[in-house]
């Protein structure tokens, strides 16, 4: 499936997972904001991408940009939002959820592949318990919207 000029936002994690369903829960978010304009005309697709790892590659492939959103485990203090581009990609930690080996392992398959979007882009916060339960911690509830709002300036910037 060709999505030319097209934008993926994939949000992954695991919502039995507590913080760790993050990117699951932004992009149930992001499908009831009227801030965010989808579908084929507006270049734009969400996914919920869940724990599925190197299985997303045909999800993936043929997009020209990739906004991945997910708790990200850097070290810092709970609900510190992140972004990693670029080389600093290549420096995702790799134990830093239940599903984050799949998803390193997704970026290096989709580059030894010639399938990598032109642009990837990972947002997230700094998870402060990926212990068993559905909802997010207060920590990342709180970090919650103004995630929402770097995603969607994120937008804005590939948009114009």
């Amino acid at each position: 499936m060709t999505h030319l000029n097209g934008t993926l936002v994939l949000g992954i994690g695991n919502l039995l997972r507590s913080d760790d369903g993050l990117g699951v829960h932004a992009i149930q978010s992001l499908q009831h904001d009227a801030r965010v304009t989808v579908g084929a005309h507006a270049g734009v697709m969400l996914l919920d991408g869940g724990t599925q790892g190197l299985s997303l590659m045909a999800h993936i492939s043929g997009f020209t940009r990739l906004l991945v959103i997910d708790a990200v485990d850097v070290g810092e203090a709970p609900g510190t939002l992140v972004r990693f581009e670029g080389t600093a990609l290549d420096g995702l930690p790799g134990k830093a959820s239940v599903h984050q080996l799949g998803f390193a392992d997704l970026i290096i398959a989709m580059k030894l592949l010639g399938e990598s979007p032109a642009e990837v882009v990972v947002l997230g916060a700094q998870p402060l318990s990926t212990d068993w339960g559905a909802e997010l911690t207060p920590r990342l509830q709180q970090a919650f919207p103004l995630l929402l709002d770097v995603v969607l300036e994120q937008l804005e910037t590939w948009a114009n």
